[in-house]
């Protein structure tokens, strides 16, 4: 009987382990998807900023670390939200409003892997 129930719970725990990876992989492919949806556009697929859009307005490139290091995460996240203007022409639109804030952390991810590796 001892044996039958190790067994039963190695198997849960193996269950698990793939259903939490299976998990953390769909949450990833969301947050792409939603970065290819949403920023794309003028950050890049590859977060570059070497779009038509981006080019007009002058996106910086989120693979560089000195871009990476010019803002925190906190910042980072009141930008999504809030969005970004200069001189009353929006530049970036709000998606405080749109998403919730776990998607905006998926936003915030999908930024910060763009940094290059040590």
């Amino acid at each position: 009987m001892k044996m039958k129930t190790q067994a039963l719970t190695k198997t849960i725990i193996v269950a698990a382990l793939f259903a939490g990876a299976f998990c953390w992989s769909a949450a990833a492919d969301d947050a792409n998807q939603l970065w290819n949806i949403n920023c794309a556009a003028c950050h890049g697929k590859d977060g570059k900023g070497q779009t038509m859009m981006g080019r007009k307005l002058q996106i910086k490139d989120l693979t560089d670390a000195k871009v990476q290091g010019s803002f925190s995460d906190a910042e980072a996240m009141k930008t999504i939200k809030e969005g970004v203007t200069d001189n009353g022409t929006e530049k970036m639109k709000a998606f405080g409003g749109k998403f919730s804030d776990d998607d905006i952390k998926a936003f915030l991810a999908q930024v910060r892997s763009f940094k290059p590796a040590k």
